[in-house]
């Protein structure tokens, strides 16, 4: 059996494939209440800036911060933090300052990205897991009761992998820029993250 290696199933475009696959599938395995769930979960990472900007920030710096072979470990981190974090949500375990602290991932992501590789892996994933953990649990505290929270986890980890995708091939499109376009780019995300802290106080 042909071996295909890790980095080659990695690349951002077969991460979004893989997604519109996953998607397609899973539109066509549930029916009413699960179909509804499933569009909520699709929909709910592309209604707010929050979301959108930390996503893609994940996959732009796992891009350009990682190895190549460990590149898809950001979004992974994410990803399973944030299932971790909508759980907790619908278990009815609040956590506190939970919309603020999405707000200040963005910062702490937009700065991620002003110094890349110079903040340790272990250190970064650490960081991009505690964003997803709150990420999560925003998404549960929206889950609607007495429909399929299984549809509804499908559509936003779908919805949340698809944007890491956007920011892995944005990043590794980016990764031999100049060093002002990263810190133009960091400053960006880390100024609209602040602009959100202001509207959450």
């Amino acid at each position: 059996m042909t071996k295909i290696p890790l980095s080659r199933l990695c690349r951002p475009s077969r991460l979004v494939a893989l997604v519109a696959c996953a998607s397609a599938a899973a539109a066509q395995a549930h029916t009413g209440h699960g179909t509804e769930s499933l569009a909520a979960g699709l929909a709910h990472p592309f209604t707010g800036l929050d979301h959108l900007l930390a996503m893609v920030a994940v996959g732009l710096w796992s891009a350009v911060a990682l190895p190549a072979g460990r590149r898809a470990f950001g979004p992974l981190a994410f990803v399973g933090a944030m299932l971790a974090g909508a759980l907790l949500a619908v278990g009815g375990n609040g956590l506190p300052w939970v919309e603020p602290g999405i707000a200040a991932s963005v910062v702490l992501l937009g700065a991620m990205l002003l110094v890349r590789e110079r903040l340790g892996s272990t250190s970064g994933l650490l960081l991009v897991a505690a964003s997803g953990l709150l990420h999560g649990h925003a998404h549960g505290a929206e889950f609607a009761l007495g429909t399929s929270f299984a549809a509804y986890a499908c559509g936003f980890v779908i919805a949340t992998a698809l944007l890491h995708g956007v920011g892995l091939a944005a990043g590794q499109r980016l990764a031999q820029a100049q060093a002002w376009a990263w810190r133009t780019l960091g400053a960006l995300v880390g100024l609209a993250g602040l602009g959100l802290i202001a509207t959450r106080f």
